[in-house]
């Protein structure tokens, strides 16, 4: 297995969640293991569509296959999550804190005039 920059595993991450299909995956497996079949059966996909989206959110680490014989089951792993959502709280607090100090000039311009 390739290792993966910060930066390339946070891309993947968001790739990951850049699918309904996939996010509504996640949703599932925040509540329970299951498996791939269970994972896709509320989708109108094939099973080789489900399978491609499980691949890509393994890619991203944030799915966990365990297999114990023909028996393949998937869990969610939120470190990757935690990480992404740490990225965009930091970016979150850096536009607040911009745009607020776009307000106070902006006020303080209109009271020059």
């Amino acid at each position: 297995m390739a290792i993966h920059s910060p930066a390339t595993r946070l891309d993947q991450v968001f790739h990951a969640l850049s699918d309904p299909t996939r996010r509504a995956m996640l949703a599932r497996l925040a509540t329970s293991h299951c498996t791939a079949g269970e994972l896709g059966a509320p989708f109108r996909i094939s099973q080789p569509s489900v399978s491609k989206h499980i691949r890509v959110l393994e890619r991203a680490g944030v799915v966990r296959r365990s297999v114990k014989g023909r028996h393949h089951t998937l869990r969610l792993v939120p470190a990757p999550l935690r990480d992404a959502e740490m990225w965009i709280t930091r970016h979150r607090q850096f536009w607040e804190g911009s745009l607020g100090q776009l307000d106070r000039v902006l006020a303080e311009l209109q009271r020059d005039e």
